[in-house]
């Protein structure tokens, strides 16, 4: 099996010295998490001013407040790292945690043209991986493959949907992929999220699934987008195929949701253009010798970034902790892993690296969601342990 060790050892971004890196790290002798600035490969903790993310991201300028303050040598970003993977834990020492916390953890989906095709398939396939190859030609064949210059809410949109509604081939899927309206459900529960060089968890019953590599944009509560990370919105094809009904089961189960490796903030050198530019990678590398790599570029989503965004905070639903935001992802692999008709789904063990130049490099290990580390601290806990550090004003 690969060392998951040894897979997440560089995940700091390539012009890491530029950029306004902000992390969460646990510390045993404190029984609770700091907020960390990371500065040329190190840690400082700067949790005395921002006891929390959510507090860090509510600064009117937060990767400015962020380099102002000098904070506490905590270690290097190396030594955490090497500390991080559960199987190999000193819980004595610090480790990386997921950089976030109090937001609320949110996704939207079918945002790419492929990932719509492939949710239509999976719709009509009722979770059959084995029907998929001949319900993906049918479904290319009645809605065509070239959707991508076609503007969600349009009017050219209303017309193909009236022509997909004579022909029998409408579906939930294109009503939220190319009507006004887009789909943004809750992925996961404050605080529950993992982290890099930790396990990803895959529900037990399932028998096709994969990750799904995303850009995560992190808000304020104000709306006001901040910054972004990289997150594996851990997809389910054949429980969300079934029923579109199971969504909640097919995507929050115990570390389903992976956000990492640190939160980068927007300044003059890094911002929502330069996430729109960007192109999101992702290897998957198996214990049985299997390798998988993709591409997915931002540029070719259908609904702008700060569309999205916009559709999550309005005057109908507010987020006082803020909120991340998972775009969505084109990445919908279909080549066969093993028997012939048969798709590509995860094994227990696969490596899964999501990267970008300028975020880093999001590591985990897959893992049947009951075996990996259960999620025990959350919002009460960290209430609790900041109070006792004093930390709460």
């Amino acid at each position: 099996m690969i060392a998951l060790e040894e897979a997440a050892r560089d995940v700091l971004p390539e012009d890491e010295a530029d950029a306004a890196l902000a992390a969460r790290v646990w510390r045993p002798e404190l029984g609770g998490p700091s907020v960390a600035a990371v500065r040329a490969g190190h840690l400082y903790d700067v949790s005395a001013s921002f006891p929390t993310m959510r507090d860090l991201c509510e600064a009117p300028d937060p990767a400015a407040a962020l380099r102002a303050e000098a904070g506490e040598p905590i270690g290097s970003v190396a030594s955490l790292l090497a500390n991080t993977p559960p199987e190999r834990r000193d819980r004595q020492k610090p480790w990386l945690l997921t950089p976030i916390d109090l937001q609320a953890i949110k996704a939207a989906g079918v945002t790419f043209v492929v990932s719509l095709l492939e949710r239509v398939i999976e719709e009509r396939a009722r979770g059959d991986l084995a029907a998929a190859a001949s319900i993906r030609a049918e479904v290319t064949r009645l809605v065509g493959a070239d959707l991508a210059k076609l503007r969600p809410g349009s009017a050219e949109a209303a017309s193909l949907k009236s022509v997909l509604l004579r022909e029998g081939a409408w579906s939930q899927y294109l009503e939220v992929g190319i009507g006004p309206d887009a789909e943004i459900f809750t992925k996961a529960q404050p605080m529950s999220a993992v982290g890099t060089a930790m396990e990803a968890g895959l529900h037990p019953k399932s028998s096709w699934n994969n990750p799904e590599p995303e850009v995560v944009l992190v808000l304020a509560s104000s709306g006001r987008i901040v910054g972004a990370s990289l997150g594996n919105d851990v997809n389910l094809r054949d429980f969300e195929g079934r029923s579109a009904l199971l969504l909640s089961k097919a995507k929050d189960n115990n570390a389903s949701c992976a956000i990492g490796p640190f939160l980068r903030l927007f300044d003059d050198r890094f911002d929502l253009d330069e996430i729109r530019r960007t192109s999101v990678s992702v290897t998957v590398e198996g214990p049985d010798g299997f390798r998988l790599e993709d591409v997915s570029s931002i540029a070719k989503i259908s609904r702008d970034p700060a569309d999205l965004a916009s559709q999550l905070f309005s005057p109908e639903h507010q987020y006082p902790d803020g909120a991340v935001l998972f775009l969505g992802t084109m990445f919908a692999p279909t080549a066969d892993r093993g028997e012939a008709g048969k798709g590509f789904t995860h094994v227990m063990g696969d490596i899964v690296t999501i990267a970008t130049p300028k975020l880093g490099r999001l590591v985990n290990r897959m893992a049947s969601a009951e075996t990996c580390e259960p999620w025990r601290f959350a919002t009460a806990a960290l209430m609790r342990n900041l109070a006792q550090r004093g930390l709460l004003r």
